[in-house]
């Protein structure tokens, strides 16, 4: 694992990226595009989820590109143990998911464990560095196939919310369920503070609140809460 310390979730600079896939050509070909942009760094790779929580771990990272599928520690374990060591969300990293296929069975576990977007292995390389650029400032990244799937799907199956979702939206004002209900339905923060008729400061802070009071890490986690609790 070749490892460059570059650049900080909580410090100035470009974006600092760790790349995570157990095939050594996609590692070389996602480094080689992500740091050929002016404003984004490659801290260093992983070829599997185990390594790529001891690197994130040393290196703080503000986002990881990772593969949901590799031998050994895969994506989704890598992503629950991100979370359990307190790794993952607002002011520490995030993460986006890599996959090969837009139909992959993981896509809705991957948002619900705190992933901040999805994307295409074979997306055209400035949709890479758009969602790369979009999971380090906060917001969710999905690929166009994706999100039309995970959408379709939403529609379809619709469940029933259980206690535990609806108590982690006891704490909300009025206004945070208001914002909540927005980053489901996809608006972008300024999108908010346009419906809402305020600050893009003040939209911020309630989003922020929001995440920090229902323990998402993602605003794709905080879209996933509200599509099963929110009508």
């Amino acid at each position: 694992m070749s490892e460059q310390i570059s650049g900080s979730v909580l410090g100035e600079g470009p974006i600092s990226v760790l790349v995570v896939d157990d095939e050594p050509i996609i590692r070389a070909g996602l480094s080689a595009i992500l740091d050929s942009q002016a404003d984004i760094t490659v801290a260093g790779t992983a070829d599997d989820g185990e390594q790529a929580v001891e690197a994130c771990a040393r290196l703080r990272p503000d986002v990881l590109l990772m593969d949901i599928r590799m031998p050994r520690r895969d994506g989704l374990w890598a992503l629950a143990e991100l979370g359990r060591r307190g790794l993952l969300g607002p002011g520490r990293s995030r993460v986006l998911m890599l996959t090969t296929f837009d139909l992959d069975e993981y896509v809705d576990d991957a948002l619900t464990a705190g992933a901040s977007g999805f994307l295409l292995k074979n997306s055209p390389y400035e949709q890479l560095t758009e969602a790369v650029r979009a999971a380090a400032a906060g917001h969710s990244a999905l690929s166009p196939a994706v999100t039309q799937r995970i959408i379709e799907g939403h529609l379809s199956g619709r469940r029933r919310p259980n206690d535990q979702e609806l108590a982690r939206l006891r704490d909300l004002t009025e206004r945070e369920v208001d914002v909540l209900r927005l980053i489901r339905d996809g608006l972008s923060n300024a999108e908010i503070a346009e419906q809402l008729v305020v600050s893009l400061h003040t939209v911020k802070t309630h989003v922020s609140r929001v995440l920090m009071k229902t323990g998402c890490q993602s605003r794709a986690q905080a879209a996933v809460l509200a599509r099963n609790t929110l009508s």
